[in-house]
């Protein structure tokens, strides 16, 4: 069982929020605490209770996780905000291969990140007199880093910019960047647990490969692999407004451009999808909303859930 899905399902039980929408979003900031709260509640309220009030005392707990190292709280805030790569992670954070590879190893080593390695192939020169163009040759192969625990990320992707301004109750500026980005930041969330999904879904096979896949020009939010070579190929779509067949055929077009043909396509939607899309739901097209994440709290006994570090 991974520990997000674990991490999931303690949440659930501990605040049976009504709805799986509500699950999600609720989730992805405050999964990890711990915490009891009343999911009833506007988020933004909770957020200010919980979190902008208590400001101090999880500043402390966070100092304590990071070793109050510089490094590996701008390493964390590079990866909390930028596309996950390590290497543009490092620039982003003003680190070099030597002091940024110390911050990821004890951030490692903390718990508070993970390695997703990348399935990229290295480019190969067509003929072996032809030399690699001198943009592929010098594109480094990078692997990502997802966050373990969804408060860690949620920490430093809104808090730490406006850590001034909160420890002076002036919340105004975190709020307005809050309502600005808060479905991109829930997306990663909601795009780590449709892996999750599709994957309970297809339990029954052996799975040998799953995760994104991302290289120089292409990426896919999900690519799973079987030992039969089954290839099921995700997008996941965190968006107040229903996924049309365009998202569909953009799919398509990587697929072709990666040369594979996925036995099946699922698409992943926050609210669901159009009706013309639902017309070709079946065996080639798999479609997912909110409320099929149900699936994934029940029949659950609840002394094998987990309780947060936080």
């Amino acid at each position: 069982m991974s520990k997000l899905l674990n991490q999931f399902r303690s949440f659930y039980f501990r605040n049976y929020p009504d709805d799986m929408e509500i699950q999600i979003n609720y989730f992805a900031i405050f999964g990890g605490l711990g915490w009891s709260i009343d999911t009833s509640k506007p988020i933004e309220v909770l957020i200010k209770e919980l979190i902008l009030q208590n400001y101090t005392i999880l500043n402390e707990k966070i100092e304590k996780l990071t070793c109050n190292e510089a490094n590996n709280k701008r390493l964390l805030r590079a990866l909390a905000v930028g596309d996950r790569r390590i290497f543009s992670a490092f620039n982003h954070a003003g680190l070099n291969n030597g002091n940024g590879g110390a911050a990821l190893k004890y951030l490692q080593e903390k718990g508070l990140v993970s390695i997703e390695y990348s399935r990229e192939e290295p480019a190969k020169a067509s003929q072996v007199k032809h030399k690699l163009k001198r943009s592929v040759a010098r594109h480094r192969i990078s692997h990502k880093v997802l966050f373990t625990q969804p408060f860690v990320r949620f920490w430093f992707y809104f808090i730490v910019p406006h850590a001034k301004a909160i420890l002076t109750n002036n919340f105004e500026g975190f709020f307005k960047d809050f309502s600005q980005k808060q479905n991109s930041y829930t997306s990663l969330i909601f795009e780590e647990l449709s892996e999750v999904l599709l994957n309970y879904h297809i339990r029954d096979a052996n799975i040998v490969s799953s995760g994104s896949y991302w290289d120089a020009h292409i990426e896919i939010d999900i690519l799973t692999i079987t030992d039969k070579d089954e290839i099921y190929v995700g997008e996941c779509k965190w968006k107040n407004h229903k996924v049309n067949k365009k998202e569909w055929h953009k799919i398509l077009e990587k697929c072709e451009k990666l040369h594979i043909i996925p036995s099946q396509i699922v698409l992943f939607s926050k609210r669901g999808f159009s009706k013309e899309l639902h017309s070709h739901a079946g065996k080639d097209v798999a479609l997912y909303s909110s409320s099929d994440f149900n699936v994934l709290v029940k029949h659950i006994e609840k002394s094998e859930l987990i309780e947060e570090f936080i």
